[in-house]
């Protein structure tokens, strides 16, 4: 039996103050998500019901498509990365792997959002 009080158990054990952020990042990129890919659903629907690839090019040439996807990947990415981040956080207990597995996944999410970024830039600008 310990006869010590929680709140000796509990020291140094608080907020590290990012828990609030990061809560609100994954909501804020949630709720922009759902215009964003309702709009991009609905855009792909229609070209695919009628379209081929030259439509899909003409209809990403257009400026307006082409921001909004680059918005969309740009949130997509940033939203899967704060998920990602919290499962790893929360059921990798080994701390190198933790800290390896989070900087992979890291800049795993950067490459693949610049990488599709420029796909969607390079087609815009008829690349």
């Amino acid at each position: 039996m310990s006869l010590n009080t929680p709140l000796k158990n509990a020291r140094g054990l608080g907020s590290a103050r990012e828990g609030v952020a990061h809560w609100w990042g994954q909501r804020m990129s949630a709720v922009a998500l759902i215009p964003l890919g309702v709009w991009f659903m609905f855009s792909l629907v229609r070209i695919a019901m009628g379209g081929d690839h030259a439509l899909l090019t003409q209809w990403l040439g257009s400026p307006l498509n082409a921001s909004l996807t680059t918005v969309m990947i740009a949130v997509l990415f940033y939203h899967s990365q704060l998920g990602i981040q919290v499962v790893i956080e929360d059921y990798v207990h080994t701390e190198w792997l933790k800290i390896g597995s989070l900087i992979l996944q890291k800049f795993a999410h950067i490459l693949l959002a610049v990488a599709a970024i420029f796909a969607v830039l390079k087609i815009a600008f008829g690349g």
